[in-house]
């Protein structure tokens, strides 16, 4: 039997909103109303793209040489990102996410990330994905199953696609953004300036980002505007962070909900943001996206 590249593929569907989501990675690989694509897909039996659509955990984005040291002692991960020699988006993203429940509108799953280079626990992590009309709704639960402390972030990496960016008006509440040097990795946060202030909503045009922003209220709204479709991102108390992304073809834009910032596991600007999970104990939180064509 032939198994495709991501695994078995759920689809859920209320009305005229239907959603795929797919075993590897948990991955959000559609999301359509009334037939129309909001996500950069891709066909079930391609390769994935990037890391397009993909949970991240047990960190987002980016970790320096793979390099971390928690609770005194020196983890070393596999390089993954091999032109900035960083550790990317964690560990999730490639596991098979086993079936837990399934109903004709909702689909949960969930992995365990066991012990391996770099990564010293057992990590069980559980998300449901349910659609309503125009809407879809991401919760997810992180429980540490092992016997001692973890690190621990979330992040998701959906892309929504567009015509063209530079017609996209984007509005975002978020105050402060990430400094980086060339590898991507922290250097200070700082207000957001220029053609990174989005409290006031304006066309992307040619503005080119791979940024992180934080500071914004509890409970965030991002949306995103053009002629003919609305895209409202959303995340919980949980998500204080957010990545933008501007894909080079101009056409999708990365909205990352995550927990925390780039290189968190380390001492920096971003690290008062990363969990800590003693054995037996858990986090969650819920972000989703709301749609209108």
């Amino acid at each position: 039997m032939t198994i495709l590249p991501t695994g078995t593929q759920y689809s859920i569907r209320c009305n005229d909103t239907s959603a795929v989501v797919a075993e590897v990675g948990a991955t959000l690989r559609s999301l359509r109303v009334e037939g129309r694509e909001f996500l950069w897909t891709y066909g079930d039996d391609e390769l994935p793209v990037q890391w397009v659509g993909t949970t991240l955990a047990p960190w987002p984005n980016r970790i320096r040489d793979g390099v971390y040291t928690f609770d005194g002692e020196a983890h070393r991960l596999p390089i993954n990102e091999h032109a900035l020699g960083t550790a990317l988006h964690g560990l999730a993203h490639a596991l098979e996410w086993r079936l837990v429940d399934r109903a004709s509108d909702r689909v949960s799953l969930a992995t365990t990330i066991y012990p391996q280079p770099g990564w010293a626990g057992v990590l069980h992590i559980a998300q449901t994905v349910s659609v309503a009309d125009e809407s879809l709704t991401v919760e997810w639960e992180a429980r540490n199953r092992g016997t001692t402390s973890l690190p621990f972030g979330y992040g998701s990496h959906p892309y929504f696609v567009f015509d063209s960016l530079e017609e996209v008006s984007l509005s975002s509440p978020f105050a402060r953004e990430l400094l980086v040097d060339d590898r991507l990795l922290p250097l200070e946060v700082a207000e957001v300036s220029g053609s990174h202030d989005f409290r006031q909503p304006h066309p992307l045009g040619d503005v080119t980002l791979d940024t992180a922003f934080t500071a914004a209220p509890t409970q965030w709204e991002v949306r995103l505007r053009a002629d003919d479709r609305t895209v409202t991102v959303w995340g919980d108390e949980h998500h204080p962070w957010l990545q933008l992304y501007t894909h080079p073809n101009r056409r999708a834009l990365a909205v990352e909900p995550m927990t925390c910032g780039p290189d968190a596991f380390n001492e920096g600007p971003t690290h008062a943001e990363v969990m800590v999970l003693k054995p037996g104990e858990s986090c969650g939180g819920r972000w989703g996206v709301r749609v209108h064509a």
